[in-house]
């Protein structure tokens, strides 16, 4: 089954523009990221999809593959369709270019879901318990059956916690995706769904057009960087990761 890791690149972030070219430990933030997917092992191909030629130059200095994108796309996984298309592959993964700390643990039960022939979508998620993190609208929390199935995704604290003298779990949704091929070029023919404009979740995308995602559960990732806050705690546990190793 061959594997190929896309990571969407853009300057203009809506939150946070140019965030993946910012410096985190010597390298760029999307440097940094790639470096970690390359260095898993996993992947027969490892590609950041971008239209920035400031992102492409950075890629090709450390003699990293880049696709070009030919237009502005709504989301992520539109923009990595159009690499997809012609990739000898049979399980694409979108790894976010904002995520410096993905794991090459994380990347493999990502990957593994596909052996599970009824999977067509798969992602990430880990536990959260910081009240903050529950109510930030930036972070995205995902609610699952008891198959790990995803049942929904929301900006906002789910689910309800109305019996507070039982506990809750809630788990935030990482936003590393695999797909298999032709459930990528499917989502790209679907328009896009009302509760995905509503919240801004392009994976609402896939269950409103009745597509469940498998979630895996790993352990924290570190942080992803969607604001300048994020920034400063990723450089804050790059060092305190530094320090335990020396």
């Amino acid at each position: 089954m061959k594997k190929a890791a896309l990571i969407p690149a853009r300057m203009a972030a809506s939150r946070f523009p140019g965030k993946l070219m910012k410096p985190l430990g010597g390298k760029s933030v999307i440097a940094n990221t790639w470096q970690a997917t390359v260095d898993s092992g996993i992947f027969d191909t490892v590609q950041v999809v971008t239209d920035s030629d400031e992102i492409e130059a950075e890629i090709k200095k450390y003699n990293g593959l880049v696709f070009r994108s030919t237009e502005e796309f709504a989301s992520g996984t539109d923009r990595i369709a159009e690499a997809a298309i012609d990739l000898d592959a049979e399980v694409i993964v979108n790894v976010q270019g904002d995520t410096p700390f993905i794991s090459k643990a994380g990347l493999k039960n990502l990957v593994d879901q596909f052996e599970d022939t009824a999977v067509e979508v798969a992602s990430l998620m880990d536990i959260i318990t910081d009240k903050d993190m529950i109510a930030d609208p930036n972070v995205v929390k995902v609610c699952v059956d008891q198959k790990s199935d995803s049942l929904f995704f929301s900006r906002s604290p789910i689910p309800y916690h109305r019996d507070r003298h039982r506990a809750v779990t809630y788990y935030r949704h990482i936003g590393v995706y695999a797909f298999r091929k032709y459930a990528l070029i499917s989502f790209t023919g679907w328009p896009v769904t009302p509760l995905e404009d509503a919240e801004k979740i392009e994976c609402l995308r896939f269950l409103e057009n009745g597509m469940k995602l498998r979630m895996c559960l790993i352990d924290q990732i570190g942080v992803d960087i969607n604001t300048r806050e994020d920034l400063e705690k990723a450089r804050q546990f790059l060092s305190g990761r530094h320090n335990q190793h020396q």
